[in-house]
């Protein structure tokens, strides 16, 4: 597997025991505003605590660069086993990408 490529807004999440790279792509937030909604309410939600639990799931999942066999429960336990300080970082990465895009 490829690392993540932070010039490319990619980030890594570890999940199962397996790094795997987030990248939002065109197509990936697309499908994320499709399920979640617009993405700017999505990132303000954010700003003010009040994004969800599914709501950061639905964006991961939709941002993975690849599931193999992955599914969107193990994501979950992932997310929840690390904790939300723990994922922050990734979080943080996706919200800016969707605000500024590729710099």
């Amino acid at each position: 597997m490829n690392p993540a490529n932070p010039w490319r807004g990619e980030s890594s999440l570890i999940v199962a025991g397996e790094a795997r790279v987030l990248r939002p792509s065109f197509a990936a937030l697309v499908a994320a505003e499709e399920e979640l909604g617009p993405l700017f309410a999505l990132v303000e939600r954010a700003a003010a605590g009040q994004l969800r639990l599914a709501e950061l799931i639905g964006l991961f999942w939709h941002c993975l660069a690849r599931r193999d066999g992955l599914t969107r429960e193990q994501l979950g336990e992932a997310v929840v086993a690390q904790g939300l300080a723990g994922v922050s970082p990734q979080l943080r990465g996706l919200l800016g990408q969707i605000l500024q895009g590729e710099g």
